[in-house]
């Protein structure tokens, strides 16, 4: 299951009006802003929208994080569930068996969230994945999407 998505866009206010009028019919709203000074270098400014679930925290949702463009950035940020710390590990270690660059190491990433454990690897393309552990997230239903 996919957890969050960055966009990288070239005008943070127009592009947070045009995805809130867009994904306001399925129930997506804005909830909320990570603001770069409070946490580690290289995690930008990042404005959130997210459906009912990813908000509430009942139960495991998704939400898009609108980040400014840096020149000559490309590719793609995806934060996908882990039903486990164990599982970020697995995850990890498979994608730098097969080629994967480390961006981050499995660790804690209270500067997210208390439970937040997480991962991060880039392709040779410059894709991100980050493999994501909530504790608060129950673990994925069989066959959920």
């Amino acid at each position: 299951m996919i957890d969050h998505v960055y966009i990288s866009v070239t005008d943070i206010d127009r592009a947070l009006a045009f995805y809130l009028e867009a994904l306001g019919p399925v129930g997506w709203r804005a909830f909320g802003n990570y603001r770069a000074a409070d946490g580690p270098a290289g995690v930008p400014d990042l404005f959130g929208i997210g459906d009912a679930d990813y908000i509430s925290g009942a139960r495991i949702g998704s939400s898009i994080w609108l980040r400014q463009r840096v020149s000559g950035e490309t590719g793609l940020y995806l934060g996908i569930v882990c039903d486990s710390n164990a599982m970020v590990d697995a995850a990890y270690a498979a994608a730098i068996s097969a080629g994967g660059i480390d961006e981050g190491e499995p660790s804690d990433r209270t500067y997210f969230a208390p439970g937040y454990y997480a991962a991060n690897v880039r392709d040779v393309d410059g894709n991100r994945l980050e493999f994501v552990h909530k504790a608060w997230n129950t673990p994925t239903e069989p066959g959920r999407d």
